[in-house]
């Protein structure tokens, strides 16, 4: 499985978070698109809308499970994706922001 360290990860690099609708509320990063894992094959269409033609795929949740379980997913479509280690909560422990559904600062769930 590909993976990236959340230290390796710039402004700007394509994050898709696969967590629920309550722990995106919580707390997500900034810029990135929700698609939760239990709505993903619905919703995968605006995965393929939204990511770069020519970028990575970095999928995060919590802790790194579920958001592997997509990346693989991703991987075997044919698109260039990567599980981001350790998932937000690695995020917020390496002082990235994390906000809430109105911009506010946020936390993980």
């Amino acid at each position: 499985m590909p993976t990236v360290e959340v230290s390796d990860l710039a402004d700007g690099d394509f994050l898709l978070d696969v967590r629920e609708d309550d722990e995106w509320q919580a707390g997500h990063a900034e810029g990135a698109l929700h698609i939760p894992i239990s709505d993903f094959v619905a919703r995968y269409g605006e995965l393929t809308e939204a990511a770069p033609q020519d970028g990575k795929v970095h999928v995060i949740c919590r802790s790194g499970g579920r958001s592997a379980q997509v990346a693989m997913y991703l991987v075997q479509q044919g698109i260039d994706a990567v599980n981001v280690d350790g998932g937000m909560q690695v995020w917020a422990a390496a002082g990235r922001l994390v906000v809430n559904a109105e911009g506010q600062s946020g936390f993980v769930l």
